[in-house]
């Protein structure tokens, strides 16, 4: 499995990027939105890639970070989401605009991906939207920003520290919340206080459930 490619771009295009590895060119599908963001012709650029493998093809698909690689993964297992429908959705909404719409059962925001019909949009999120929140705690910041190198860097053992006790309960999903909301881009201050009034409207909801919550509650009001 090819997990990650990492080299000097050659060519763009719409939907594709040619990356030179080394001497070896490998063509990596990408969704129109991370094409838009890449670096120009005869620069450096890493990807994380999924590699689809078929009878009579052999394709890799690209991604910016590993959640929405993750997204990739978890959209293909639904029934009738090929790979050109995961990078359609993935390229109208984002990783974080998918893990959005998911998680608020907003199918009308899925559809609005290229050639995705209101009956498979409607699959994604019933299929995914209990573990939409579990992506979303995974982080948004696991981007891919370090440059190619041929060299190996050592990096000096440290000593093992003692970790802190682990918050339990309603403290552990409040976290797990609030490291959702803060992922997808909201303030620290609006994310914690919106946490706050879902754990204290749904005393002993799990994550899932206080993330749906707030994230109704900072839904654009009007």
């Amino acid at each position: 499995m090819i997990g990650r490619i990492a080299g000097v771009i050659l060519h763009r295009a719409l939907d594709h990027v040619l990356i030179d590895v080394r001497g070896v060119g490998y063509i990596v599908h990408v969704s129109q939105r991370t094409a838009a963001n890449l670096p120009p012709v005869g620069q450096a650029v890493a990807l994380y890639t999924d590699l689809l493998v078929r009878e009579d093809l052999l394709q890799l698909f690209g991604f910016p970070t590993l959640m929405e690689k993750e997204w990739h993964r978890l959209l293909t297992s639904v029934q009738g989401v090929g790979a050109k429908a995961s990078m359609a959705i993935l390229g109208t909404l984002g990783a974080e605009g998918v893990g959005r719409a998911i998680a608020l059962g907003d199918w009308a925001s899925v559809k609005a991906a290229p050639g995705v019909g209101p009956k498979l949009a409607q699959r994604v999120v019933m299929e995914l939207k209990e573990k939409a929140p579990t992506v979303m705690a995974m982080g948004g910041a696991l981007s891919v920003d370090v440059p190619v190198s041929d060299h190996v860097i050592d990096v000096p053992a440290r000593a093992p520290a003692m970790a802190p006790a682990a918050p339990t309960g309603s403290a552990s999903a409040s976290a797990d919340a609030l490291s959702a909301l803060t992922n997808l881009g909201y303030g620290q201050g609006e994310a914690a206080a919106a946490v706050a009034e879902a754990a204290g409207a749904q005393e002993g909801a799990d994550a899932p459930a206080l993330i749906r919550a707030a994230l109704k509650l900072l839904m654009p009001k009007g």
